[in-house]
């Protein structure tokens, strides 16, 4: 248990940006499964669009330190491989 109340504080900031983290992490991984579910239905220009809303969000987390900078740069590459692809 924290016993000073710098430990304390710091147990409260921890907390709160947990929950914040968790919940870019959350709307990343469902920008990500939209253009996935557009891929398999095979419409093309529903992953163009979805691909277009998902990158500026997962930069958005490399940004602020939820995703590694080359896990989204890799991410993104990968997806927009695939959507090329159709």
């Amino acid at each position: 248990m924290a016993n000073s109340a710098q430990a304390r504080k710091r147990v409260r900031q921890t907390q709160r940006r947990t929950t914040v983290n968790r919940a870019r992490l959350s709307r990343i991984r469902t920008y990500v499964k939209k253009v996935e579910t557009a891929i398999a239905t095979g419409d093309k220009e529903a992953a163009k669009a979805a691909l277009k809303d998902a990158q500026p969000e997962l930069m958005r987390g490399a940004k602020v330190g939820v995703l590694h900078k080359n896990t989204a740069s890799r991410k993104v590459s990968r997806l927009a491989r695939r959507v090329a692809q159709m």
